[in-house]
């Protein structure tokens, strides 16, 4: 999709699409750079290879970013870590969420919809939710605006998602991860009459396809990584779709640490509280074949990535092709 709009910012300082094509340059590295680790059941391997370009290449971009969501701690985390400042300093401020790649285990067995992906808001916007680490959510698209919510039950949610889209409950189409906790979450989809799409890993790629007019899936739901949630949310905000999130604690000393660091339990927060304003860029570069952009791929010399930009400020989503010469990343 390609919506022609008078991009120009309304402030110099603030996150611009110029900034995105720079920064797309650090998404295609980093899944370049993982190509050589799929399929070869090292994800920490993949994730350390990733990790290096992305750092590298962020590193020439012209902006002054603070990791917000990042790859832990510094102590745990040489590069990328959370409070690090990334970029040449100059530019723009903002707040960034990283993932080198989301999908370390899909790259390692050779799964789809890995991706390498950064998103990034105006400074000071985006929400800090890394001291709690899962987070229950659910993401539709536009029709979800004042239908849908975590209060109410699964089978309330796709029955009035379905009255909002005009279509049959048979034929609503849930995105879950596929995990032990959420075997209950899918018997009441299944109940409800809907389908589900059971997913992996990648509930980033998945809460997005969910928002997205072109794609088959209805909706997005269950319990994934906070993180996640946050850096989902500057892509939904350029869709128009809705994202809601719940923190979920799971140890008295995580609940601790989070009310330390102001966060809100038995609390929905929305798009706005997930990311404040509208001001959002999210990039992401395949690193395997997926069904939101396609994975990295090879022809003699040639290298080429696929790779999606959406910004929230004027409601774009764009589409990037590029070829790269492989020799100039042996």
């Amino acid at each position: 999709m390609t919506t022609v709009h008078n991009d120009t910012p309304s402030y110099a300082s603030n996150p611009d699409r110029n900034l995105a094509l720079e920064i797309v340059r650090a998404t295609e590295a980093a899944a370049i750079r993982a190509v050589p680790y799929i399929g070869r059941g090292d994800k920490l391997g993949a994730d350390g290879a990733a990790v290096d370009a992305m750092r590298t290449f962020l590193g020439t971009v012209n902006f002054d970013g603070v990791v917000v969501i990042g790859e832990g701690e510094k102590d745990e985390a040489p590069m990328l870590f959370n409070g690090e400042h990334v970029g040449n300093g100059s530019g723009p401020r903002c707040d960034i969420a990283v993932d080198p790649i989301d999908g370390t285990s899909l790259t390692a067995t050779g799964r789809p919809n890995a991706i390498s992906m950064i998103a990034v808001s105006d400074r000071g916007t985006m929400l800090d939710a890394s001291s709690v680490f899962y987070m229950e959510k659910i993401v539709t698209g536009p029709e979800g605006h004042g239908v849908v919510h975590l209060d109410q039950t699964v089978a309330e949610n796709i029955r009035e998602l379905a009255r909002a889209k005009g279509k049959p409950v048979a034929d609503i189409r849930v995105a879950v991860l596929d995990r032990p906790r959420h075997e209950g979450l899918i018997e009441e989809i299944r109940a409800a009459g809907a389908h589900t799409r059971l997913m992996l890993d990648g509930d980033v790629a998945g809460g997005i396809n969910a928002a997205r007019h072109d794609h088959r899936v209805d909706m997005c739901i269950g319990t994934g990584g906070s993180p996640e949630g946050v850096a989902t949310a500057c892509a939904i905000k350029a869709l128009g779709g809705l994202i809601q999130g719940r923190l979920v604690p799971q140890t008295d000393g995580e609940r601790e640490r989070g009310l330390a660091a102001g966060l809100r339990f038995d609390h929905v927060y929305s798009a706005d509280e997930l990311v404040a304003g509208d001001n959002t860029l999210f990039v992401a570069t395949g690193v395997t074949d997926g069904e939101l952009v396609a994975g990295v791929s090879t022809d003699g010399p040639i290298v080429s990535t696929s790779s999606i930009i959406f910004r929230s400020h004027s409601g774009t989503v764009r589409r990037i092709q590029a070829d790269h010469v492989r020799e100039r990343w042996s």
